[in-house]
């Protein structure tokens, strides 16, 4: 009750029906444990690993936080969709602009963008928090379509590596909305 004996609104918690069609949140415990049980880092590429955040399948994105502990190229890549970026650990760049990627620094990369990502020497792990809207395209240096990454392609990755260390191929399943 407030002062002149009213009910505060503020903190009632909303009594109507839910609205349909709406998704269940997402809320994903230790997202930012980077010291958590390996199985949940999913093998992407040589030294390349993804933890999973979110599959969002009904709007074609993903948001995981991809760990690499090597240097050198990871690869060239146009997006389909924005993508926006924030740097837990270690540093890179995109070989076509001047600016660093570096431990608390956030990036925003615009549809149609292709860039050729690189971690340089002398870091010995790179963590990125990635939100991913639509897919990578991985191009030559002309631009060339080599393959294509995607919420799809990414999910199928993670349930496959769940399953083949023992959690199942449904863990990847509380991730998907």
């Amino acid at each position: 009750m407030t002062s002149n004996g009213r009910e505060n609104q503020e903190a009632i918690a909303y009594r109507g029906a839910k609205l349909p069609s709406v998704l269940e949140d997402v809320v994903v415990p230790g997202a930012l444990d980077l010291s958590c049980d390996e199985r949940l880092w999913v093998p992407q590429a040589d030294g390349v690993w993804f933890k999973p955040l979110l599959f969002g399948v009904s709007q074609g994105y993903f948001v995981n936080i991809l760990r690499v502990r090597r240097n050198g190229i990871l690869s060239r890549h146009r997006h389909t969709g924005p993508v926006a970026a924030t740097v837990l650990k270690g540093r890179w760049h995109y070989l076509e602009h001047p600016w660093w990627a570096e431990e608390g620094s956030f990036a925003f990369e615009p549809p149609g963008d292709i860039h050729t990502l690189e971690v340089p020497e002398g870091v010995e792990e790179m963590v990125t928090l990635f939100h991913v809207t639509g897919a990578y395209v991985y191009v030559d240096p002309d631009g060339k379509a080599l393959g294509v990454e995607d919420v799809f392609s990414k999910l199928e990755l993670a349930r496959a590596h769940y399953e083949k260390v023992g959690l199942g191929k449904e863990y990847a399943d509380q991730f998907v909305r």
